[in-house]
């Protein structure tokens, strides 16, 4: 069976998320891909990434990219207001294409590409990878399998780590509405594709969206800028099971509570830790209490859950994506998350969103 071959527009040997977590996660799966080629900004950066990383073609722009006979997947790991364009690109060539998430910069985005994806036929998929985690599939499986017996509720809270008083200038971009990469996107929504998987579809969701931080520090160039997406986010829903759903997340960190998930049941109650509130590349840790118990134990899953793969959890639950993308390819199924999961995503973000602006009369 041939290797997949695989193109990246955008990545860069020395930083940024392309190189620490794909790249690792694509060399433990060598027996099903190969990344051959890079596409960046300039041909320059592209040159120098290909030196740095032995790949065989560093092409001039995206569209030599996506046009290459040498290319089967075509990676997007660049910012969120490029998305659409390249996407687009690369579907109309006809390539598999995996984009990180969010897939568009809005609901409208999102809905063309995922209608021009059914349109070609090809494996489409989004990086939404706390799905792919272990302990999130662990996870899943308890709660199946009657742990916590009927689900009444459940309850989030979470600190983005971003979103505070003070970014660097990599990173100031994620502080204008504008771009797609806010709060409500980036650690929210990346969590709330997590809870989804556990719990089952949404059947109402709603929110608030406050901006308490506007004004916000870049500790790398001393100026201030004008922060216009928001640091507080509370909402609440009803899953389609009929259990309540409410979580808060705040921008920073706090000194208390930085993340907490917990899913109260009939027969037992499940709480799940993180040191942050970034649910796709934090280490979760798992502990309940079921029957007649009456102090949390840990719940860790069984060893062989993590025989083969990476040590580090970003990687790890990187590459759970790329081995779901590889059975899609190879066998023509589906089950890594696709355009239309994003889509769905993408939808209960903008029914956020939407009542938070009628809450506020906008």
């Amino acid at each position: 069976m041939n290797k997949i071959r695989v193109g990246f527009i955008g990545l860069n040997p020395d930083s940024h998320w392309a190189s620490t977590a794909h790249i690792p996660a694509l060399k433990s799966l060598s027996d099903d891909f190969e990344v051959v080629g890079v596409a960046n900004s300039t041909l320059e950066s592209a040159k120098r990434t290909a030196e740095a990383l032995n790949l065989k073609h560093a092409f001039a722009n995206p569209r030599e990219l996506v046009a290459s006979e040498e290319i089967d997947l075509v990676v997007v790991t660049v910012k969120v207001p490029y998305h659409y364009e390249l996407v687009s690109a690369a579907l109309e060539a006809g390539k598999h294409v995996h984009c990180e998430w969010p897939l568009g910069n809005g609901l409208d985005e999102a809905h063309k590409l995922t209608a021009l994806a059914a349109e070609k036929g090809v494996v489409n998929t989004v990086g939404t990878q706390m799905r792919a985690a272990v302990e999130v599939k662990y996870l899943r499986q308890l709660v199946a399998d009657g742990y916590v017996g009927d689900v009444l509720s459940t309850t989030l809270v979470g600190d983005a780590g971003g979103w505070g008083p003070e970014t660097v200038a990599d990173l100031a971009y994620l502080n204008d509405k504008s771009t797609g990469a806010t709060m409500l996107t980036i650690p929210f929504g990346h969590t709330l594709a997590g809870v989804r998987d556990v719990l089952g579809e949404f059947a109402d969701i709603s929110g608030r969206m406050i901006l308490r931080r506007d004004q916000v520090r870049v500790t790398d160039t001393g100026e201030t800028l004008t922060a216009t997406s928001e640091d507080q986010i509370m909402v609440n829903g009803v899953l389609e099971s009929g259990a309540a759903f409410s979580a808060h997340y705040r921008g920073g960190m706090s000194r208390g509570t930085n993340f907490l998930w917990e899913i109260n049941g009939t027969e037992g109650d499940i709480q799940v830790t993180a040191g942050f509130g970034h649910g796709q590349m934090a280490q979760l840790s798992i502990s309940g209490a079921r029957g007649e118990e009456t102090g949390m134990q840990p719940l860790t899953p069984p060893a062989e859950m993590y025989d083969g793969l990476p040590d580090e959890v970003i990687p790890r639950n990187v590459r759970g994506i790329y081995a779901l993308i590889a059975k899609d390819i190879r066998n023509n199924t589906r089950e890594a998350p696709s355009f239309g999961d994003a889509l769905r995503l993408h939808e209960l973000l903008d029914a956020i969103e939407q009542s938070s602006q009628q809450c506020a009369g906008k």
